[in-house]
């Protein structure tokens, strides 16, 4: 393989078996239209020169056969002698250069279009005075035509030695680049396949989870959580349902993480609480998995760490996979390629091409543009800003926004972003150094993810610029920078119960300088516009999107997205990682970059794609579906428990105590007690319709109801429930309390 990756795209390509049967149909073609002489298509080159190899009927010498009464030899140009012509008349060779005029002063050794050289020389018009006649009459017809359009250049194609030799270069440089874009354009195979199953990450931002499996061997990339509709009361958080993985347990030999993003590996621990399989990731997304681990007592699984190293092969099952490095909003991200018997597979992960990021490592594009020029059956690619035009800025220019807001600040700064966004907080931090400001850094998972990317050695910063929260205090205003969780308007965030004045040290002053350096992740709008109206009253000064470059996306645009495609040239492509509209985008792109419509799929959550050279097709669907967590016990909250929570919320509930004589089928007492259902002034009321809805389903009761209990309690509660929808049309949550006296 190692000899593969050093070998030139060219000649790689030239070895191709559809180059070689494609340039045999070129040849072909050129011979079918009787043109003999000039430059053999494909010739090699040695020191500037083209040398045509053996002649069919051939001699070796580049002769100009002449008339009967005598023949003259042609001097052979400086770029070498021609070895014959697969017709098997031999003419001079298109070599660079133009041929060198023959013995007899003639104006060069020009081929007939039986590739014979024709002579310039009166003995050779002499010998064949017909022949001559038609030259002459042509030579008249191109003059006159040539006198007619004087400003025309001399035509380009031809049966000239350079004539032919221009043709053959065009057609083999168009063979070429047809090879270059769609290397696997015409790979028909279809005995080995690949089936792609997402779990997560279509038609959504976030819980980011795809299986790819072989008939022997399967594995998982990423494990990531999203959070929740503001409807979901209680739940902190959304997983994947592991149903599938359950079904497949036996076949998984490894799950692959892209980077740490929260999105990507937020549901680790959830998912090693009931599987256990080797993880292959690079260092910081396996130190914050780490974390995460510990977290939930899960410290012993940590054994099942396996760090890898970019630009190396792990062979996982039946996949080969390399980690390529790309630059994301978080250090240590990769693509990754995934090679099988069936052909490769690029997952990009979470990209964007920054030229100059914080960290100085670009996006490898030299390792992508080499699979795409071995071949790439399939491309899976982050769609998140498909809908951005040009290219999404470098992470370095939010620095530069920094300086100005340090540079002019006279009270604290105080500073919010994702917490795993590490070149964010760096940057931040190390402005605030430069401006003489000791750093606090508040929020549980902002000081982990900091400290840990610390430690092994992603960022360096001394340990004496950070001061605790409690410390904030003795420090003047103009030398204190916060930096901390709370960007997504978070209700427990650092930032939000500041700005609720809920926080023990931190209080929000008028002289503050608030940024909030990212962006409201969907569904997160509302939260973090409460959050800005709460800094805006405590009369601090608040900077988010009124800087353009307070923040910058970590994700692909348009053109980063076409250069992705161009580096790739699959045949194949899966766009991913996004909601159904930038999915459909991201497909009109590609088709712009050349990808035909019908070997493009968009994708949703548990679609079970099968893939190989031959084809790209859904197979089946399999079930899947979010699983709720709330993060205050750090366990699953069934669906149920989450639906009567709704609907607590949205139709109220009304408890029913009842004493009712059993012998007599007579109400003896009702109590009545209702939430989010009737105003208080009016449960009197509310309470005697109950009481009537009651006696006059007693009247009617049969005697055997009142021998079961629970099913007493279903009649009475089916029988309110039906009155309240009459009356104000909700289904509010009913809870009867039978006594039988």
């Amino acid at each position: 393989m190692e000899e593969n990756r050093n070998e030139n795209g060219v000649e790689r390509l030239k070895k191709s078996n559809r180059y070689k049967k494609r340039k045999e149909n070129l040849k072909k073609s050129i011979a079918s239209e009787g043109s003999a002489g000039g430059a053999e298509f494909g010739g090699e080159h040695e020191n500037g020169s083209r040398k045509n190899k053996g002649a069919k009927n051939g001699q070796n010498s580049a002769r100009s056969k002449g008339s009967k009464n005598g023949s003259h030899k042609g001097s052979n140009s400086a770029g070498g002698s021609s070895s014959g012509n697969s017709n098997g008349a031999n003419g001079a060779h298109f070599a660079g250069a133009y041929p060198k005029n023959n013995e007899n002063g003639a104006g060069g050794s020009n081929l007939n279009r039986d590739g014979r050289a024709k002579s310039n020389s009166s003995s050779a018009k002499g010998a064949n005075p017909s022949a001559a006649d038609d030259a002459s009459s042509a030579d008249a017809q191109k003059k006159k035509k040539h006198k007619k359009r004087s400003n025309m250049p001399k035509s380009l194609t031809g049966n000239e030695p350079w004539q032919k030799a221009m043709e053959e270069a065009i057609a083999e440089n168009k063979l070429i680049h047809e090879e270059r874009l769609h290397p696997l354009k015409d790979a028909n195979r279809s005995d080995e396949t690949v089936r792609i199953t997402p779990l997560g990450g279509l038609g959504e931002i976030g819980a980011n989870m795809t299986v790819f499996e072989t008939n022997t061997s399967a594995i998982i990339v990423d494990v990531g959580m999203s959070f929740p509709e503001e409807s979901m009361l209680g739940v902190d958080i959304l997983i994947p349902d592991f149903d599938y993985v359950r079904k497949i347990k036996n076949k998984i030999k490894g799950i692959i993480i892209t980077h740490a993003h929260e999105d990507h590996i937020g549901a680790m621990p959830y998912f090693f609480k009931e599987f256990q399989f080797p993880i292959y990731a690079t260092p910081l997304p396996l130190g914050m998995i780490s974390n995460k681990f510990e977290e939930h007592g899960l410290k012993a699984e940590r054994s099942y760490f396996r760090p890898v190293q970019k630009r190396q092969l792990y062979q996982i099952g039946d996949f080969e996979v390399e980690f390529i490095h790309i630059t994301h909003s978080i250090i240590d991200a990769s693509a990754l390629a995934i090679t099988t018997k069936a052909g490769t597979i690029i997952h990009t992960g979470d990209f964007k091409i920054d030229h100059t990021p914080i960290d100085g490592y670009p996006t490898d594009l030299n390792r992508l543009a080499y699979y795409g020029d071995r071949g790439v059956m399939l491309l899976m690619s982050d769609s998140t800003n498909s809908h951005k035009e040009g290219i999404t800025k470098s992470e370095s220019s939010v620095g530069k926004t920094f300086d100005t807001i340090f540079s002019s600040c006279k009270g604290r700064v105080i500073m919010s972003t994702f917490s795993s966004n590490i070149h964010r907080v760096y940057q931040a931090i190390e402005r605030g150094v430069k401006y003489g400001r000791k750093v606090c850094v508040i929020g549980r998972s902002m000081e982990r993810n900091l400290f840990t990317a610390m430690e092994l050695g992603y960022v360096n910063l001394d340990k004496k610029i950070f001061v605790d929260a409690d410390q904030v205090s003795k420090y003047p205003d103009n030398e204190v920078l916060i930096v901390t969780t709370g960007s997504q308007g978070e209700t427990m965030s650092a930032l939000y119960r500041m700005a609720t004045d809920e926080h023990k040290y931190i209080k929000i002053k008028s002289t503050d300088q608030v940024i909030i350096s990212a962006k409201a992740i969907p569904g997160n709008e509302s939260s973090v516009s409460t959050v800005l109206n709460y800094l805006l009253k405590s009369g601090a000064k608040v900077a988010y999107q009124d800087f353009s470059e307070i923040h910058v996306s970590g994700h692909a645009s348009i053109e980063e997205q076409k250069l992705m495609l161009r580096l790739i040239k699959p045949k194949f492509f899966l766009p991913v990682h996004g909601e159904y509209n930038h999915i459909v985008k991201h497909k009109e792109t590609a088709m712009e970059c050349g990808i035909e419509e019908k070997n493009i799929y968009l994708m949703n959550d548990g679609d079970q794609m099968e893939v190989c050279e031959k084809y790209l097709k859904r197979v089946k669907t399999v079930k899947t579906g979010k699983v709720f967590i709330d993060n205050q016990i750090n366990k699953q909250i069934s669906d149920e428990i989450v639906k009567h929570r709704q609907n607590l919320a949205d139709a109220g509930v009304a408890v029913i105590i009842a004493q009712i004589d059993k012998n007599e089928k007579r109400l003896i007492q009702t109590r009545v007690i209702t939430y989010g259902l009737v105003a208080d002034n009016q449960t009197a009321h509310f309470t005697k319709e109950m009481q009537g809805i009651i006696e006059q389903f007693l009247a009617n009761l049969k005697d055997e109801i009142l021998l079961d209990h629970w099913a007493l309690e279903g009649k009475i509660r089916q029988a309110v429930r039906k009155h309240i929808f009459r009356k104000i049309k909700k289904y509010p949550t009913i809870v009867p309390v039978i006594y039988l006296m």
